[in-house]
């Protein structure tokens, strides 16, 4: 009717308000700047989400709390107080908060309110990962017990055995499937196109696609939604289920949707040599990620022979 008028402050000024205490005010104006430009955007940047928001002004924080002490403003803030507050940090808070640091003074430096960016030619640093573990077959039994569903059965099968994500299964339409039900019986002919790269269709998949499908043309027989993967809520429209939707039979499970994803795509690895080229044809995957799974086999590999 027009007449309520919402007067509550969003969370998001009261936690601003508190992770600003403490600094200088010339350092609060400048950060509290960088920080709404972060959340709503500018001329030259897109918006980020606010967990993301929060993420970057927290990591800058610690720094800014000790600058504050020293400078009243960020253009006072040198090299060398950036290399030497940089000392006191190791591996992954190191890699965040310089991260962090370098998004500050780069905005500040594109704003005029600095002469010089203090975090230029520092190099963050490849990050350094962990060796991805396989899953036990425990795991993966539980996993597979939970899928009651044609649904789940079929989801299960895109991440464990095509190594798709939530969000490219939710995404996928009728037409990337290139089969014929009565006709196609030779693997060769069976196609499924997941973010573009094509896969051939193994028998299992196949199964559990055909099992979803006849359950789909039962329930819905007049959906106008042509993605391949609906529910009740969406059958009535055009939209892709949700990732929640998709992956909520696996949630609480050790092996869940993206732990199937990337066990898959590690076995790879390990059964065809840590070839990174072979990874990247397979899986469509970009070099870094084809090279993380191939040093992860590798270390894995070479692990028994460390033991002798």
């Amino acid at each position: 009717m027009g007449i309520f008028e919402d007067d509550s402050e969003p969370s998001f000024e009261g936690w601003l308000v508190k992770r600003l205490e403490g600094l200088a005010p010339g350092i609060r104006s400048e950060t509290e700047r960088w920080t709404r430009v972060l959340r709503d955007g500018g001329p030259r940047s897109l918006p980020r989400r606010e967990g993301t928001v929060w993420l970057y002004l927290n990591r800058v924080r610690p720094a800014l709390l000790e600058w504050s002490s020293s400078y009243d403003h960020l253009r006072e803030v040198t090299r060398d107080d950036v290399l030497a507050y940089l000392k006191t940090l190791r591996g992954q808070q190191r890699y965040d908060q310089l991260s962090s640091l370098r998004s500050l003074f780069a905005w500040a430096k594109r704003n005029g309110l600095i002469f010089r960016n203090p975090t230029s030619r520092i190099k963050v640093g490849q990050y350094e990962y962990a060796v991805l573990q396989p899953l036990v077959p425990a795991q993966v039994d539980r996993s597979v017990a939970a899928a009651t569903t044609p649904a789940t059965r079929l989801i299960l099968a895109l991440a464990a055995v095509h190594a798709a994500r939530v969000a490219q299964i939710a995404t996928l339409m009728l037409d990337d499937i290139d089969i014929d039900i009565d006709i196609d019986i030779d693997i060769g002919n069976r196609r499924l196109t997941i973010a573009g790269h094509v896969r051939p269709l193994d028998d299992l998949t196949l199964k559990l696609l055909l099992d979803w499908l006849r359950h789909r043309r039962n329930r819905w027989l007049n959906t106008a939604n042509h993605h391949l993967l609906i529910n009740k809520q969406t059958a009535t429209k055009t939209s892709r289920a949700s990732n929640h939707w998709i992956s909520a039979s696996m949630c609480g499970q050790d092996a869940t949707l993206e732990r199937l994803r990337v066990d898959r795509q590690l076995e790879e690895a390990l059964t065809h040599e840590p070839d990174p080229l072979h990874l990247a044809e397979v899986f469509g995957l970009d070099e870094k990620t084809a090279m993380r799974y191939a040093d992860s086999a590798r270390a894995l590999l070479e692990r028994p022979a460390e033991r002798l």
